[in-house]
C-alpha cells in the first residue's frame, strides 16, 4: 500500500468519523429527516454536475444501477436517516461506536452465511469487538441512554452492513461520480417522503446549524463518499475496509473535542478493544 492509499484512507476515517458531531449539531436545531433529505439533494446535484464536467455520462452498468438504489435506500434513506434520528437523544461519540461495528457485522456475516475464511485472528476479532460494542452500550443504558436512539442505532447499522454485502462492484465499470451522485439523490427522495409525513418543517436558523449543514453535505456527505470509491478503486474493498479500525477513535475523539462529551474508564476499554477488533478482521481476511 503506497504513501497515496494511505493518506486517502486516513482522509476518509477522518471525515466519516466527524460526521456523528456535524450531525448531533444539525439535529438539535433542525428536523432530522428533512435536514438530511436537504443535504443529500444538495450533494447529489453537485456530485452529479461534477461527474458531467468530468464526462461521465448515465450509462451505468446493471450492477451500477443496483448498486445506486441499494446504497441510496439502504445507506442513505436508512442508515443515516435512522441515526440522525437517534442522535436527537444518543451522544455523538456512542453513535460513532455503534456504526463502527459495521466491519464487524459485515465479516461476521461473510463467515456466517458465505462461508468466508478469516482465521483464528479474524474470529478472536469478531467476538472482541461484538463484546466491545455490547459492553459500552450496556454502560451506557445503565446510565440512562434513550434506548429507542440506540436501537435505531443497531437497526441503522445492520441496513448498512446488508448493503455492503449485497452490493459489490459498483466502483467498476466507471461513472464513479455519477454513481455517488445518484445514489444520494435516491436517499433525498426517499427521506423527502417520510420527512414530509412524519415530521414538521420546522427550522431554527444559526450559524452553527449553516456551518454545520455545509461542512456536512460537502466533507462527509460528498467527499468522503467519493475518497471510499476512489480508495476501493485503487487498492480494492478489503484493504479499504481496514482503515475502518480508526473510527471508533476518530469518533470519540472528535465529539469530545467539538461537543465536550465526557468517556468513562469502560467506555475507553471498549473502544479500544473495538479498534483492535476490527484491526484484527480486516488483516484476517487479507491473510
Amino acid at each position: 500500500m503506497d504513501f497515496r492509499s494511505i493518506a486517502m484512507g486516513l482522509a476518509f476515517a477522518l471525515m466519516w468519523s466527524s460526521a456523528f458531531s456535524s450531525a448531533r449539531i444539525i439535529v438539535a436545531d433542525a428536523p432530522p429527516m428533512l435536514s438530511l433529505s436537504l443535504r443529500f439533494l444538495l450533494s447529489g446535484l453537485i456530485g452529479i454536475a461534477v461527474a458531467r464536467a468530468m464526462g461521465q455520462t448515465w450509462r451505468l452498468t446493471r450492477g451500477q444501477w443496483r448498486a445506486t438504489i441499494v446504497f441510496g435506500v439502504c445507506q442513505n434513506a436508512l442508515y443515516l436517516g435512522l441515526f440522525f434520528i437517534a442522535m436527537q437523544t444518543v451522544e455523538a461519540s456512542l453513535a460513532a461506536i455503534i456504526a463502527s461495528s459495521m466491519p464487524l457485522i459485515v465479516g461476521l456475516a461473510g463467515w456466517l452465511i458465505y462461508g468466508e475464511r478469516i482465521g483464528r485472528l479474524g474470529i478472536v476479532g469478531l467476538i472482541a469487538g461484538l463484546g466491545g460494542v455490547l459492553m459500552i452500550m450496556g454502560t451506557r443504558l445503565s446510565g440512562g441512554v434513550d434506548p429507542v436512539g440506540i436501537g435505531l442505532c443497531l437497526i441503522g447499522v445492520l441496513a448498512l452492513s446488508f448493503a455492503t454485502l449485497a452490493v459489490r462492484g459498483a466502483s467498476s465499470g466507471g461513472n464513479v461520480v455519477m454513481v455517488v451522485g445518484l445514489q444520494m439523490l435516491v436517499g433525498s427522495a426517499c427521506l423527502a417522503v417520510a420527512g414530509f409525513v412524519l415530521e414538521s418543517p420546522d427550522f431554527t436558523p444559526s450559524w452553527t446549524l449553516a456551518a454545520a449543514f455545509a461542512y456536512t453535505t460537502l466533507v462527509p456527505g460528498l467527499l468522503a463518499t467519493l475518497v471510499w470509491f476512489w480508495l476501493v478503486g485503487r487498492i480494492g474493498a478489503v484493504r479499504a475496509a481496514t482503515f475502518h479500525f480508526l473510527n471508533p477513535f476518530f469518533g470519540v475523539a472528535i465529539a469530545a473535542v467539538l461537543l465536550g462529551e465526557t468517556m468513562t474508564a469502560l467506555d475507553v476499554v471498549g473502544v479500544v478493544i473495538i479498534t483492535f477488533a476490527i484491526l484484527a478482521v480486516q488483516l484476517s481476511k487479507q491473510r
